[in-house]
């Protein structure tokens, strides 16, 4: 079997050397597709590969990958970006695997590892990055047959390294804002990154202008667990705009419903504002102890040990803050998702 793979950058100057280094003699053939660079891109690209391509860039990362897809002409596909690396040990991996590989076989799934902060609620996760370019309908069971429609997927023992130069959330914050102005409206798993990174990223201002996306998207029909988030988004943009009628509508319809730690760090942030300690210990206890986040897991961890520290702090208790403040510092992300 043969193999693609397929970049899209702009400006990658500073890691993409590192990255074609350490993937590129995997592959058969590797196409890169520039959306704009005005540094030296692709003249960097040019050492491995004749295969760039421009991409007028229209604040679309799926145009653009879609487009790089399409230039493919091997049996699989690897979708890779300009600051990711393929160590030693996962190199020889990635290898192997390339010799192992069974034809029915569609998707491979890979560990994809943070070596710096995350949005992510663990140091790594399972991502989906390589896929068969073309794909074979079978037809399955002995009477009333169907087409097979799910992918077969295979789970690798592969780690990605995703070593980037800088963040990228006031980009991605852009991009949100201005399709929802266009009128899109997003995928669930777009909704839930979008409000991740706010959690993990965003400032006030940022969490101000998603009121608009998330009030939006309140008026749809939603799990339990996308109303939470959107909800909680909400909450937190009205906390700290001083709207507290407004929070209070939001953080009341999540509590009366079981409530999640995010909505309950909110709760127990705005009692700490106000000087009301005892309420905000019942609060980011409860954060803790009482319920589970439904997107960001500070809120159940370091975050709202912290929050305690300073609400016993407030009533006088130094010997519950420092055991709290300790919590915080000692609180670690874990391995896996």
């Amino acid at each position: 079997m043969t193999f693609s793979m397929c970049m899209i950058v702009k400006n990658e100057e500073e890691v993409l050397e590192r990255c074609l280094t350490s993937f590129a003699p995997l592959f058969d053939e590797i196409i890169v597709v520039d959306t704009g660079s005005s540094d030296a891109t692709k003249e960097i690209a040019a050492r491995y590969t004749d295969r760039i391509y421009d991409f007028a860039w229209v604040d679309d990362f799926a145009a653009a990958r879609n487009f790089a897809f399409s230039k493919a002409t091997m049996d699989y596909i690897y979708s890779c970006d300009a600051d990711e690396v393929l160590d030693a040990e996962n190199y020889a991996a990635f290898a192997a695997l390339k010799e192992a590989l069974l034809p029915e076989i569609e998707i491979v799934q890979m560990h994809y590892k943070e070596t710096s902060t995350t949005v992510l609620n663990a140091k790594s996760e399972y991502r989906a990055k390589l896929f068969k370019r073309l794909r074979t309908f079978i037809w399955q069971d002995p009477v009333h047959e169907s087409i097979r429609t799910e992918p077969v997927v295979f789970d690798s023992d592969i780690t990605i390294l995703h070593c980037p130069s800088g963040a990228h959330h006031r980009r991605d914050f852009a991009i949100f804002l201005k399709a929802f102005e266009k009128g899109s409206r997003f995928t669930k798993n777009l909704y839930h990154t979008y409000v991740s990174e706010l959690y993990k990223c965003g400032s006030e201002e940022d969490f101000a202008r998603a009121i608009p996306v998330f009030t939006d998207r309140m008026e749809m029909e939603l799990s339990a667990d996308a109303y939470s988030e959107s909800a909680c988004v909400l909450a937190h943009a009205y906390r700290v705009k001083g709207e507290t009628a407004a929070f209070f509508d939001y953080a009341l319809k999540i509590t009366a419903g079981g409530g999640c730690s995010e909505m309950c760090c909110e709760l127990g942030e705005y009692y700490l504002s106000t000087g009301q300690y005892a309420d905000a210990v019942f609060w980011l206890s409860h954060a803790v102890y009482g319920t589970q986040p439904v997107v960001d897991i500070h809120a159940s961890g370091d975050k709202a040990f912290s929050l305690l520290s300073e609400a016993y702090a407030g009533l006088g208790d130094d010997n519950m803050a420092a055991a709290y403040r300790d919590e915080a510092e000692r609180w670690e992300l874990p391995e896996e998702l």
